[in-house]
């Protein structure tokens, strides 16, 4: 049941009324098992983070980072900071030195947490360009510290800053005065076309959001959460928040490669996710049935048929289905569909929010007709993550991101852009004044950069307006809808749409290198690396097969018409991916600008000698 209280006492009366059950758990690498640490431990911990703050001399509305992977601490700090009225600022564990410098010295931090090895380097590493910086705390014990670093303290040492009950006072008085118009949150975009802006979120946004879910969402105690995104991501912070207010357990899983033996072992009941989680399943279950037997493939496709004939036709429309084929599901259900949940660890399954990006149509009715009731919505950081999902009980349109959750007001501006209003939505972009005047009109609607539509009281996207392309032919082409065909195909892992000011479209290619190294061994074609084997002919004719298979539902003008095939994946070391693993379109292009103007040139010359 929903706890509706103020984010700074919420852990303290979860635990005069949860006790010594457990709240967190996290796997210990060192002894191999899984963890648990108790509302009790919770509540003493955080209490512990607040008075140490106010022993530094933490002021009311003071920034402090966090910059670690996730781990428990993470959100000790949190819930310490706001006991205290204090704001914290998530830090991607991968970011770069100058992002650290940049946000460190635009939020005028002075304490930052920092998880690993990795984190605790680069933070010390611009130490020196962050006039501000005081302290380095330290999660991790067994991180090393610099032999010049005489500033830095381990969360331990930390923690018992505040043991003396003199700080009690003045903690009793900053959760007293708790605002719901506080800012709770500085969350900085990613910064795929310019310079990141730091989100304002507050405990009141958070609050609203709380509200509204808990009216359509079937979440209680008996909950397990995995989370999975880092705890910077808007979708999981918000995420993990409304399940502690409910009760849930959140399993932290430490380590992202890690997701699928957490899974296992957690048995969760719910997690949030990104469509490209999903799309790595389906092929992984795709793979599954051509290794099997011809028995096994046939069992799977005929429970995979019929769950998909079973949601997508009745109860995605919230029809009955007939008597029949609810036998014949519920057969599966009880066989093959149980046994693949069960490979998965997804036997105690609830529901799965997905946004992030488009739900390939594939992906959602393979997931549903796994029996895994996927919730897809649509949000953003300024928008404290949720602005739409489907909500369980009414028609779902597959492709569409839901339907719009209670007051939050919506409307279409110039280019179909969505522009929305309500109390999820920021104030503002962090000392950018001409950033949010920018974003928030002078009626109060938030701009999204989205365009899209509403149908039969769903919401349906079209594309990033920024991301519109003009082939020199004067067609638009709409580039991440082109992309999210392609990476549908388990040969493709990602894709990156060019056509902006060229006569037609191409794309630059990565492919899944083992499932690609493995079909080259089944056809017997010799290779010495990646780049032979992306440029190798057979393969080049194998994948546009594929490619012309997947869009032959697109106009003309719209269809790749050449790519390339990378022998490197982009990454966010080289740039090319933001913190989020977001394409930066610009980056890649700047990258590969050689080999798209070939691509280019060869075309033309071909078309000179037809």
């Amino acid at each position: 049941m929903l706890n509706n209280s103020h984010l700074s006492g919420l852990i303290y009366e979860q635990a005069r009324k949860y006790g010594d059950r457990a709240a967190l758990s996290y796997r210990d690498y060192d002894r191999d098992k899984w963890v648990d640490i108790s509302w009790n431990r919770f509540a003493a911990t955080v209490k512990a983070v607040s008075r140490s703050l106010l022993s530094l001399g933490v002021k009311v509305q003071e920034n402090v980072a966090v910059f670690s992977q996730n781990k428990p601490e993470c959100l000790f700090v949190d819930f310490g900071c706001y006991g205290i009225r204090a704001v914290t600022i998530p830090f991607y564990a991968t970011s770069s030195g100058a992002q650290i410098s940049y946000m460190v010295n635009d939020a005028s931090v002075r304490y930052i947490f920092v998880g690993e090895q990795q984190q605790y380097d680069t933070a010390f590493s611009v130490m020196s360009l962050c006039p501000t910086l005081e302290k380095i705390v330290i999660f991790d014990r067994s991180v090393v510290k610099n032999e010049k670093d005489h500033l830095s303290v381990f969360f331990d040492e930390f923690v018992g800053y505040g043991k003396s009950d003199a700080w009690n006072t003045e903690l009793e008085n900053r959760l007293a005065a708790a605002s719901f118009d506080d800012i709770a949150n500085i969350l900085y975009t990613s910064g795929t076309t310019g310079v990141s802006k730091g989100v304002v979120l507050t405990y009141g946004m958070y609050h609203e959001g709380f509200r509204v879910h808990e009216r359509v969402l079937s979440l209680s105690e008996n909950d397990v959460f995995l989370n999975f995104l880092p705890f910077t991501h808007v979708f999981e912070r918000a995420w993990s928040y409304l399940g502690l207010t409910e009760g849930v357990r959140l399993a932290i899983n430490l380590r992202p490669a890690d997701v699928l033996r957490s899974m296992q072992e957690v048995h969760p009941t719910c997690m949030s996710s990104v469509p490209r989680f999903w799309e790595k399943v389906y092929h992984a279950v795709l793979d599954k049935m051509d290794n099997g037997s011809f028995m096994e493939r046939r069992l799977i496709r005929e429970a995979l048929e019929t769950g998909g004939r079973y949601w997508t036709d009745y109860k995605a429309k919230a029809i009955t289905p007939p008597l029949a084929l609810t036998m014949k599901y519920k057969l599966y259900e009880k066989t093959i569909i149980r046994l693949l949940k069960k490979t998965l660890g997804l036997e105690r399954a609830n529901f799965f929010p997905t946004a992030g990006a488009a739900v390939p149509p594939e992906v959602e009715r393979f997931v549903h007709a796994a029996g895994l009731n996927m919730i897809v919505g649509y949000g953003l950081t300024e928008s404290t993550a949720t602005v739409s999902c489907d909500i369980p009980g009414m028609p779902v349109t597959v492709g569409s991101v839901g339907r719009l959750v209670d007051k939050i007001e919506i409307k279409f501006g110039e280019n179909d852009e969505i522009l929305l209003r309500g109390k999820t939505i920021m104030p503002g972009y962090y000392n950018k004044d001409s950033a949010t005047k920018a974003a928030i009109d002078a009626d109060g609607w938030f701009h999204t950069g989205d365009s899209g539509y509403m149908r039969n009281g769903e919401l349906f996207l079209k594309e990033r307006i920024k991301d519109l392309f003009k082939t020199s032919n004067g067609k638009y082409i709409a580039p991440q809808m082109i992309e999210s065909k392609l990476s549908v195909d388990r040969y493709i892992d990602q894709a990156v749409i060019v056509a902006d000011k060229y006569k037609f479209v191409s794309a630059l290619i990565v492919p899944d290198y083992k499932l690609l190294e493995k079909y080259a061994a089944g056809q017997g074609l010799s290779f010495t690396d990646r780049s032979e084997l992306c440029a190798h002919p057979q393969i080049v004719k194998m994948i546009a097969e594929r490619i012309e298979t997947l869009q032959q539902d697109l106009a003309h003008y719209e269809k790749v018409k050449r790519f390339l095939l990378l022998s490197r994946p982009f990454t966010m070391e080289s740039g090319e991916l933001t913190n989020t693993l977001k394409i930066k379109r610009n980056v890649v292009y700047e990258h590969y600008a050689s080999e798209i103007r070939r691509m280019y040139e060869e075309a033309e010359g071909e078309g000179a000698r037809q």
